[in-house]
């Protein structure tokens, strides 16, 4: 199947995967204790090298926002990572909410993320993503002060119980300059005015009509706009352990077409032409880009 081809003036993909196991989800936290997390399957490790077996089948590059608590179990699953020519980026260390910390015990969860992602590769890493996307304003010079480059953890839709915000944001300036030499690039919305529809993965990817998921893609890259995609490791095990207690919006949340998604990931993989975001970002800000990964041969 062809990929398609992007041209000067025409938006670009960048392709997001957020490295976190399954018993990390906000759906699950009232009934998975952080304290139990130790006595957890881990399934990431597997889940994350068959997204790189589908990646590596269509010579595509990706951004992959590894959590610290991961990177810690599974430290050559992030050497992989980097030889195999993809971004390594931050999710955080302990997949807590942005919103909820202090601001001093943001600093120290980002920058414990950071450095042990930085000795398993040996080099910097330039971009951080908050978990179930809670970023909020007083976080960016936090960032920035640590080292990061860029964020990417606005998803610029109307409302949503878990997102957070940030100033300046709206669906049709999907990258912007925070502050100098900080950039934010926003996962995609269909545009309607400055909100949108999400269309930038997650459930909102399972959850949709496949076909109609690519017609949006192509909406958004026809408008001259990127398109950044996300997606987790978890979302393509559909033989992942069941909970008891959930309530049925969570369950459902996390669990719809499951089934589904591995076979939708290759599709949507094969249909587009992606890029990590650090090279999405330095083409958007018109210089040539480089970051902590190699071209895959």
């Amino acid at each position: 199947m062809a990929s398609m081809v992007t041209k000067p003036g025409v938006g670009q993909a960048a392709l997001s995967i957020d490295v976190e196991d399954w018993f990390h989800v906000e759906n699950l936290k009232g009934v998975i204790a952080r304290d139990s997390w130790e006595r957890c399957e881990l399934r990431v490790e597997r889940n994350t090298m068959r997204m790189m077996e589908l990646l590596d089948a269509r010579k595509a590059r990706a951004t992959f926002f590894v959590l610290g608590w991961v990177a810690e179990k599974c430290p050559q699953l992030v050497r992989t990572i980097a030889r195999a020519g993809h971004e390594v980026a931050s999710h955080g260390y302990g997949h807590d909410l942005v919103y909820l910390l202090r601001p001093s015990e943001f600093r120290a969860d980002v920058l414990r993320s950071k450095r042990h992602l930085e000795d398993l590769i040996g080099k910097p890493v330039r971009g951080y993503r908050a978990p179930c996307f809670s970023i909020t304003d007083w976080a960016v010079p936090i960032l920035q002060d640590v080292g990061f480059d860029y964020d990417s953890s606005v998803v610029p839709t109307l409302a949503h119980d878990r997102y957070g915000q940030l100033r300046g944001m709206d669906a049709g300036r999907p990258i912007v300059p925070l502050r100098e030499g900080f950039y934010e690039a926003g996962i995609s919305c269909i545009r309607f005015g400055r909100r949108g529809l999400p269309w930038g993965g997650g459930g909102y990817f399972r959850l949709v009509p496949y076909r109609l998921w690519c017609q949006g893609v192509r909406m958004i890259l026809r408008s001259g706009m990127p398109y950044v995609f996300y997606i987790h490791p978890w979302e393509i095990d559909p033989g992942q352990p069941r909970v008891k207690g959930l309530d049925v919006a969570s369950r459902f949340r996390h669990r719809v077409n499951l089934h589904r998604c591995e076979k939708r990931f290759a599709k949507l993989v094969d249909a587009f032409a992606w890029m990590p975001l650090c090279d999405l970002i330095d083409r958007w800000k018109g210089r040539a880009g480089t970051c902590n990964s190699s071209s895959i041969h």
